[in-house]
């Protein structure tokens, strides 16, 4: 298993710490943004395929922004994969 640390962008969480076995998310934990849906979002993708969900939550916006929490962890568990192939 292997814990990553990501500093999302252009959103309310501060940060997003990941952890993997393999290809698969073992767990997610946001700090800050909106904690129902962060905590939502977390305990939805454990255990998924990190490939499934980028699929899954990439592209997801929030509001008027270009991005979200869910976009965002897709974005870290993408530079996750790539530092896995690396």
């Amino acid at each position: 298993m292997k814990t990553f640390t990501y500093t999302p962008h252009g959103v309310c969480s501060r940060q997003i710490e990941i952890t993997v076995d393999g290809d698969r998310i073992v767990s997610v934990r946001f700090t800050g943004g909106c904690s129902g849906n962060t905590q939502g979002v977390a305990a939805l993708i454990g255990g998924m395929k990190i490939d499934e969900a980028i699929e899954r939550l990439g592209g997801i916006k929030c509001g008027g922004k270009p991005t979200s929490c869910p976009d965002q962890l897709s974005k870290a568990l993408e530079q996750i994969k790539a530092e896995s192939v690396g």
